[in-house]
């Protein structure tokens, strides 16, 4: 598993009270987010599916920041984890949208029922938040919401086209709703993430280094040599944008969609 225990960098953010539902927050990407949410004084709900990996980020996550921190089992896919999750954290004033995508493949061999899976995943279940929680943070005026895609929006891949698919489908449906809701100072913002040093990254490989049959640490390697910056990136990293884009400082900023891949995509 990769672990990042490095406790993030404090900043006065403007958001100390506020309340977040982070999905995905109990590893990875979603977890950086968290504790940079927790770090800076907000009160923060982590969803994901899976009871045991949630009780042990809360616990992490308090450690860390010395801020006790919810967790709800709740898939995004279904309305009833939709539901657990707006039960945890009614009226969230920070909201981030964070699935896993799809392994590689040939879009020859995707049946529909796989193309429904994937937009459920990464497209409808994210929307279907949004639809939940966007008036109530216009009525309160003030309201964050945070897609985490990828870069591939940018950049799309064939072989990743059922994760490119649905995350291009949420992210058209968010800039084009960023316009409605800024002037009720609601901003909504998607993060476009390259390849990060996560569990996610080293699943994917291990997908790869058994179709091909090549050793992974040798595809892990030849990964972080591909990249401009000679590295993966550190979850820390986006985690850090993240917070700033839920910030009081961030209100004039919507609808952007911030490539973070190491100069991977031009």
């Amino acid at each position: 598993m990769v672990s990042h225990t490095r406790e993030p960098h404090t900043m006065n953010l403007g958001i100390d009270g506020r309340s977040a539902l982070v999905f995905g927050g109990s590893k990875g990407l979603g977890y950086a987010c968290a504790q940079h949410l927790t770090a800076a004084g907000v009160n923060v709900c982590i969803a994901a599916r899976t009871e045991s990996t949630l009780i042990e980020a809360a616990r992490r996550l308090g450690e860390a920041t010395g801020r006790p921190v919810q967790y709800v089992v709740a898939d995004i896919t279904r309305p009833e984890g939709r539901d657990a999750a707006l039960q945890a954290s009614p009226a969230p004033d920070i909201l981030v949208n964070n699935a896993d995508g799809w392994p590689p493949g040939n879009f020859r061999d995707w049946a529909p029922a796989e193309w429904h899976a994937a937009l459920d995943a990464m497209m409808v279940g994210p929307i279907e938040m949004i639809r939940r929680t966007v008036d109530g943070m216009m009525d309160r005026r003030f309201g964050r919401i945070v897609n985490i895609v990828s870069r591939s929006v940018r950049a799309p891949d064939l072989r990743l086209g059922l994760s490119s698919g649905a995350r291009a489908g949420l992210v058209g449906f968010a800039n084009a709703l960023a316009r409605e809701t800024v002037r009720h100072n609601v901003t909504i913002n998607n993060l476009l993430p390259g390849p990060f040093a996560t569990d996610a990254q080293r699943v994917h490989l291990e997908h790869s280094a058994r179709q091909t049959d090549t050793p992974f640490a040798d595809l892990w390697k030849a990964r972080e040599a591909a990249n401009p910056a000679g590295r993966f990136g550190d979850p820390d990293e986006l985690g850090a944008w993240c917070a700033f884009l839920a910030s009081r400082y961030a209100g004039y900023m919507t609808g952007q969609n911030l490539l973070i891949d190491g100069g991977s995509v031009h």
